[in-house]
């Protein structure tokens, strides 16, 4: 593995748990931790960002290109994970099982989707 996979691995990892976290853990009201748990949401948006800036300077690329594409691709991921995340909570916060798993599996699609988007199909 490459010292630059590595490092995108470890810092998405980091950014995207930090991120589910706040987001599921501020759902719930008994806990009364939404304020603290947004910041852990936009730690891990934050983690993320500089993962992306990071990545694109160990491969040489000017640290942020805004054109359709990328934006499309961003916007895919941010609602990928929205839709993940909102499964993640109607399972386990709101006691809705079926209809959690469904959206949950259509945000996993949606992030699946992301693959041929950036790589392309061959």
């Amino acid at each position: 593995m490459k010292k630059k996979d590595f490092v995108t691995l470890i810092l998405s990892t980091i950014g995207g748990i930090l991120f589910s976290l706040g987001i599921c853990m501020a759902l719930i009201p008994e806990w009364g931790v939404l304020n603290p748990e947004i910041r852990v949401g936009v730690v891990g948006l934050v983690v993320l960002l500089v993962m992306v800036i990071v990545r694109r300077k160990m491969d040489g690329k000017p640290a942020n290109v805004f054109n359709a594409r990328a934006i499309g691709i961003t916007l895919l991921g941010i609602v990928g994970f929205i839709v993940l995340d909102v499964g993640i909570c109607m399972t386990m916060v709101w006691n809705m099982l079926i209809p959690g798993i469904v959206v949950g599996i259509v945000g996993i699609v949606l992030l699946l989707c992301l693959i041929p988007v950036v790589k392309g199909l061959e």
